[in-house]
């Protein structure tokens, strides 16, 4: 697909980013967006993005002196810089908990060795600042969970244009797969996420990063194709329209669908529940969503999807009798009609 070629994000990247900008803005009040966005080579859409996050940034964690950042879509407004730009001054917890993230930091693999002996000196002047309101720091300490690792690796690989090699986990599919991946992005709905051109697939595809069981840095660079950039601010599942339909039927224990995938459309039904009609690149990947609905929902169409889902509950059924049987020799109850209801549900 035809588009702006990809630029890769770096996270510390748009950081040193955001940060300049702060200083650019307050030297030019009133500053055209697209002046500011061919400044910093960025488009307009990146710097309204940017623009976001600075009012939720300032110089208190109390979140008593925010920036007051606005824009009207052509200019940009600070409507505090001299209230913001006052000494800070920390409270004890305050410099407690930004000396003990710091430290965290500072110990990422992956992290720039510049960047790191920056944070470290940054660290120590804050250290002397502080004086006794910082010795609390010194009896506490962060251990990043596993997903921190995988995140400096995607985030060193970003920044070094260098591809990825992956052992990765899909729930959908319930199976662990190797993928060579050139990263393009990271970028956080809920969870952190690494967008990528994956070459296993010949796609773009998105890679959660907790799922990721194994990572390793190539020599090969990372040639994505030119593609656009998706916003990601609705959703990050964004079906395409050429995606095949499927229509599920839910009841009214099953209208939590609708929130949590994107969807064409969802009319009630008489019973209180809905009618969903959704569209996906892997249709197959809905027959764990109906087993996990039971008696709540059934997948309409396609009419194939539909025979799928009712095997795979069949194999499941199969299954679980087969344990039973191991143990004792069952007899026919009423909790077996249940069984067999969720099955035709399905």
């Amino acid at each position: 697909m035809a588009g702006k070629p990809v630029r890769p994000v770096n996270a510390i990247d748009q950081t040193r980013r955001m940060l300049s900008l702060v200083t650019y803005l307050k030297e030019r009040p009133g500053a055209r967006v697209e002046d500011v966005a061919r400044a910093f080579g960025i488009t307009e859409d990146e710097l309204v993005s940017d623009l976001d996050v600075l009012p939720m940034c300032g110089t208190s964690f109390r979140g008593g002196d925010l920036l007051d950042i606005d824009t009207d879509g052509e200019r940009i407004w600070w409507h505090n810089p001299d209230d913001v730009a006052e000494p800070l001054r920390l409270a004890a917890d305050e410099a407690t908990a930004l000396l003990v993230a710091a430290r965290a930091v500072s110990t990422l693999p992956g992290l720039r060795e510049g960047d790191r002996q920056a944070l470290l000196r940054a660290t120590a002047k804050v250290e002397a600042a502080a004086g006794e309101q910082a010795s609390a720091s010194s009896r506490l300490s962060v251990t990043f969970e596993s997903e921190g690792g995988v995140f400096a690796d995607v985030d060193r690989a970003i920044s070094e244009r260098r591809r990825l090699w992956i052992r990765y986990y899909s729930p959908a599919r319930d199976e662990v797969t190797e993928r060579e991946i050139d990263p393009i992005r990271l970028v956080s709905v809920g969870h952190t996420y690494v967008e990528a051109w994956c070459r296993r697939s010949e796609a773009r595809r998105t890679f959660r990063l907790d799922r990721v069981a194994e990572i390793k840095i190539l020599d090969e660079p990372s040639a994505p194709p030119e593609i656009e950039l998706r916003d990601l601010s609705e959703a990050l599942v964004q079906p395409a329209a050429e995606d095949p339909e499927v229509v599920v039927e839910v009841s009214p224990g099953g209208r939590w669908v609708a929130e949590y995938y994107p969807h064409d459309s969802a009319d009630e039904l008489p019973d209180g529940g809905l009618r969903i009609t959704l569209r996906t690149p892997d249709p197959t990947s809905l027959r764990r969503l109906a087993l996990r609905l039971g008696r709540d929902g059934r997948i309409v169409s396609p009419p194939e999807l539909a025979d799928s889902a009712r095997l795979a509950a069949r194999e499941a059924l199969a299954a679980y009798d087969g344990v039973e049987a191991q143990g004792s020799h069952r007899t026919h109850t009423k909790d077996d009609g249940q069984y067999d209801r969720q099955e035709q549900e399905l």
